[in-house]
């Protein structure tokens, strides 16, 4: 009686077996990059030290007051006053004031890997957990750090929105913007150029400090004589 049993087919499988293997490594050799590119500060907890603290039940507001610091991973936070709110999913919103004759609401974040900070400053800061965009109201600054310390961009406006998460910012133009140097209010910025590879120029180790806050009017911003006029 003839066998009809056939080992081929049992090693085309391991074969088959181990190519598909192989491709799964492939892909997860180049999915890695993009887990890793993935922000951490949104699954990390809300801490907040201050002076004093109340809740208003009716509200469904936690108050924070007097030397404020409110951290997030790596996004830092203070201000004299920060009111903490939650949404049913789970979501946190904070809004930091000033005190009219202190120093304005401050925050920073760290860059995904980058030796390179974003630092704002406002009358107001609010912070929304789940869009992760700060608002920065009234006397707004950013500035984008290398280091920590050396200012690449600076960008002065009325109303300055920066998403935390894809680090995309804009800014608006208002009345609070008006000074001798800006008689109209307009959104004004410096920014610093890239080299080939799109990265700004290397700085020096990490930084820790932040960069001085805003002070009177700025100088005015004299522009490039190398730039040319595209209408002509």
């Amino acid at each position: 009686m003839t066998d009809r049993r056939n080992p081929r087919p049992a090693s085309l499988s391991l074969r088959a077996l181990r190519a598909l293997a192989a491709a799964f490594a492939v892909l997860g050799a180049l999915a890695s990059p993009l887990a890793h590119a993935e922000r951490a500060d949104r699954d990390k907890p809300l801490n907040i030290e201050s002076d004093h603290m109340s809740y208003d039940d009716l509200k469904q507001v936690n108050i924070f007051t007097g030397n404020v610091t409110m951290t997030k991973g790596t996004i830092l936070l203070k201000a004299d006053r920060v009111e903490v709110t939650q949404d049913p999913e789970g979501y946190q919103y904070a809004t930091a004031y000033y005190k009219p004759g202190g120093p304005l609401a401050y925050m920073r974040q760290k860059r995904d890997g980058l030796d390179e900070y974003i630092d704002g400053w406002g009358q107001t800061i609010y912070y929304n957990g789940k869009t992760e965009v700060a608002t920065l109201t009234t006397q707004a600054t950013l500035k984008r750090l290398a280091g920590g310390t050396r200012v690449l961009d600076e960008i002065h406006g009325s109303v300055i929105t920066y998403d935390t998460y894809n680090e995309v910012y804009t800014a608006n133009s208002g009345a609070d913007q008006v000074n001798a140097n800006n008689p109209n209010g307009r959104v004004r910025a410096t920014l610093a150029p890239r080299n080939a590879t799109g990265a700004a120029p290397a700085a020096g180790g990490p930084g820790s400090k932040p960069a001085a806050a805003p002070k009177g009017d700025l100088p005015p911003l004299s522009p490039s004589k190398s730039i040319g006029n595209p209408r002509e």
